[in-house]
């Protein structure tokens, strides 16, 4: 358990203080909320879409931790540790297709995409690829627990969170009419990132709130204004914002891109963003949903991958190419205008006698509760095994 006081941290809104700056700039505390937060929970790590088809492979370094994701022959995707059980060689360096087996370049032992290792080549001698001490049934990767939702791969370092569907249960009651509906990835011109300058709790906290909406993105509130928009909160789960005003993008000749099936008429205007703890952040609207993994580097240093999703085949086809370009440059804007914010309360950060900052007790809920969240877990979760 942290040494640390954050009891200003647990205080109501009304008169709690942020995370003290420590968590935002010190190597020390960013290794606590590796072990204590990110490997304790679901954490989000990459996407199904990198492993389209059975027997592709994608290396992932989730904050110093070399995995793999693997798509198998049933169609599921697994992760890994990407560390052959021999001497310890790196399996895959490159996103690629293995075809049925996982080779180790080194000496070549092989495992099945279920991790299975089935192949020991002059372990016993030349030409002898068995021997009585190598044990294969016990030799097997080390297989990280992982889960598919949204596309995003979530993985539970210590192996101790609830099962997935248990810890994301609220979430998908709220977003139970897109439970269960495709989602169609177009390739380059849905996705990018961003290699920003900041902690990554600050991209979850500036990401959750609408608050920052007038001066931050003055295009966007030319149509969805502060007042058009309302708070999130699910203490101990997400948090984030909702607008009443969304528009779907629609070309000089009436098309659009098509709707998710069967959507209640609250989302005809509507769409909601939720921060869903710890580094994941989602957006919905009723023809298209994005998802964003944010990548922990340094204390002052995160990877926001971002990829856009479509409810149809049809939008992702060549017919919807340059309005899927306009819609992706459009949340690329958006996004590019948060980081001038995230990046200057990171610099922020180094004054050493901020306080760890106020909260509104109106806007500011939804950041609120997602420091409220890590201190908790920070106070009382277990340090993950090593």
């Amino acid at each position: 358990m942290t040494t640390e006081d954050l009891t200003p941290v647990l205080q109501p809104v009304e008169s709690a203080r942020g995370l003290p700056n420590a968590h935002y700039i010190s190597d020390e505390k960013f290794a606590e909320e590796r072990d204590r937060v990110l490997f304790t929970s679901w954490a989000g790590i990459g996407f199904g879409k990198d492993v389209p088809e059975p027997g592709d492979a994608n290396p992932i370094e989730f904050l110093g931790m070399p995995l793999v994701a693997v798509r198998g022959k049933d169609g599921e995707v697994r992760v890994f540790q990407n560390t052959c059980r021999h001497r310890g060689m790196i399996l895959v360096s490159e996103p690629k297709k293995v075809g049925g087996v996982l080779r180790c370049p080194y000496h070549s032992w092989c495992y099945s995409l279920n991790g299975d290792l089935v192949a020991t080549p002059h372990v016993g001698g030349p030409g002898v690829n068995a021997h009585a001490d190598i044990d294969k049934g016990s030799l097997g990767l080390v297989e990280i627990r992982s889960h598919v939702w949204r596309d995003v791969i979530f993985v539970n370092v210590d192996g101790n969170a609830p099962e997935f569907q248990d810890y994301a249960s609220q979430v998908m009651a709220r977003w139970s009419e897109f439970e269960d509906q495709p989602l169609f990835h177009s390739g380059q011109d849905s996705g990018f990132k961003f290699e920003v300058a900041c902690n990554w709790k600050l991209a979850v906290e500036n990401y959750c709130e609408s608050y920052h909406l007038p001066w931050i993105h003055p295009g966007l509130n030319s149509y969805s204004r502060l007042e058009d928009h309302y708070n999130i909160e699910q203490p101990d789960h997400f948090s984030g914002q909702g607008t009443l005003v969304y528009r779907p993008m629609i070309t000089e000749d009436g098309r659009r891109f098509p709707d998710f099936a069967n959507l209640s008429d609250k989302w005809d205007a509507g769409a909601e963003y939720i921060s869903f703890f710890p580094n994941v952040l989602l957006g919905v609207h009723r023809d298209h949903a994005f998802a964003i993994v944010l990548e922990p580097i340094a204390p002052n240093s995160t990877v926001e991958h971002i990829e856009l999703y479509y409810a149809a085949e049809d939008a992702i086809g060549e017919a919807f190419e340059n309005e899927r370009k306009t819609n992706a440059k459009m949340w690329y804007d958006v996004f590019e205008e948060d980081l001038i914010v995230v990046e200057g309360m990171q610099k922020g950060r180094m004054g050493r006698f901020f306080d760890g900052g106020r909260f509104s007790p109106t806007m500011d809920g939804p950041t609120h509760l997602f420091h409220h969240w890590v201190a908790t877990r920070l106070s009382t979760a277990p340090l993950a095994a090593e």
